[in-house]
């Protein structure tokens, strides 16, 4: 029985057809121009709206396919493939780490408002979180939401955050009461654009991703409805816990696309190259090293294909999500290294795919929980009692 078979139904495997192809014919020919312009379209992301992509996980009554995290990995791996770690993020934070905050926590009103125009595309969706002091240790924020008749008014800066310059809807977390613990006094809102006092200050330059708009963002005595609280006050930190698992393990399987491409590339690039009176297929020592990564790119795919489907059931899989995130995101750097040093001096070159992919990479062992975070959330479920 094949790996599709075990994990995934007839629907889920002929999503994954569906998406390939639309990334092979949609996004690999146009990609490149985005890269220097530092942003997805709209009308890509449109279109992605309108054949079901964006809203996998989703509600029928809101135009969504109701498919568990096993469809989120599909989408994510696909995505991974199309050798675009820009654009592949711009979709997935959309779709996996911003708006299931909207799903598991907004009230009716909120997701009658949200949810049609964010599963068609016709708006995308940002996550603000992370600061300039604080990242992975998300009790340390410091941006502040202070009652004020019928809103609150909050104050701060948010740092890293995907879709930050051209998204249209925020999910913001805000500290709501300073006198307790960090993870109790915590708040999400719902901040649109346009909002007075908050701003995108500037777009980020970054090493790879170069197609997914990143910013800083700024909130100067930006006033928010009440209504625009995102389920209960203080109580945001755990919404931010309970969509980790699902963030983490979008990430490992972004990866493994990504890593599983770039093996295709070099495999058909070391049969073509010749050196030394052959190919480089020819060597031993080149196809027992590709051999190798290909192994571990199987496990990795196995082992985040397990940790969804753990997640589907409803199971506690903290230690098993950790695991997938922490491996995949050090493995496809490892591969990203080897594939590129296998295309020698043409994989360094800025129009090889492959030095892109490298760069891309980079940042997948740090966002979502660096590997560090997660080898702390493995070890402390490993203490045999």
């Amino acid at each position: 029985m094949s790996t599709n078979q075990l994990y995934f139904s007839e629907e889920q495997n002929m999503l994954r057809d569906q998406i390939r192809r639309f990334v092979e014919q949609e996004i690999v020919p146009n990609a490149e121009p985005w890269e220097q312009d530092g942003f997805v379209p709209r009308d890509v992301l449109r279109k992605m709206g309108d054949l079901g992509f964006l809203g996998i996980r989703y509600g029928e009554e809101y135009g969504g396919s109701n498919m568990n995290t096993l469809g989120s990995v599909i989408l994510a791996e696909e995505l991974g493939r199309s050798s675009f770690g820009g654009f592949a993020v711009t979709v997935t934070v959309h779709t996996d780490m911003a708006s299931p905050h909207l799903e598991n926590f907004g009230n009716k009103a909120q997701k009658d408002k949200y949810m049609p125009d964010l599963i068609s595309g016709k708006k995308i969706c940002a996550v603000a979180v992370t600061e300039p002091d604080a990242g992975s240790d998300v009790a340390g924020i410091r941006t502040t939401a202070v009652e004020d008749g019928d809103s609150y008014v909050l104050n701060g800066t948010k740092m890293f955050i995907t879709n930050g310059v051209k998204g249209d809807v925020y999910f913001v977390a805000a500290k709501t009461d300073t006198t307790v613990k960090s993870s109790r006094g915590v708040t999400i809102f719902i901040v649109e654009k346009g909002m007075a006092g908050f701003t995108a200050s500037r777009a980020l330059d970054k090493q790879g991703w170069r197609c997914s708009d990143t910013a800083e963002l700024v909130f100067d005595n930006c006033r928010v409805p009440k209504e625009n609280i995102l389920g209960e006050l203080n109580k945001g930190f755990y919404s931010i816990m309970k969509n980790f698992q699902n963030e983490r393990t979008v990430l490992a399987a972004q990866t493994m696309g990504e890593a599983a491409k770039a093996l295709e590339m070099t495999l058909q690039y070391v049969q073509e190259r010749k050196a030394f009176g052959g190919t480089l297929w020819d060597k031993q020592t080149i196809r027992q090293r590709l051999a190798m990564l290909q192994a571990k790119v199987e496990a990795g795919r196995q082992l985040t294909y397990h940790a969804a489907w753990l997640d589907s059931l409803g199971q506690d899989c903290v230690k098993e999500v950790s695991m997938a995130k922490a491996f995949c995101c050090e493995l496809v750097n490892e591969v990203m290294y080897t594939c590129l040093q296998f295309h020698g001096g043409f994989g360094y070159i800025r129009e090889s795919a492959i030095e892109r992919m490298s760069r891309d990479a980079r940042v997948q062992s740090i966002g979502g929980g660096a590997t560090e975070v997660m080898l702390e959330e493995i070890s402390k479920r490993s203490i045999i009692a």
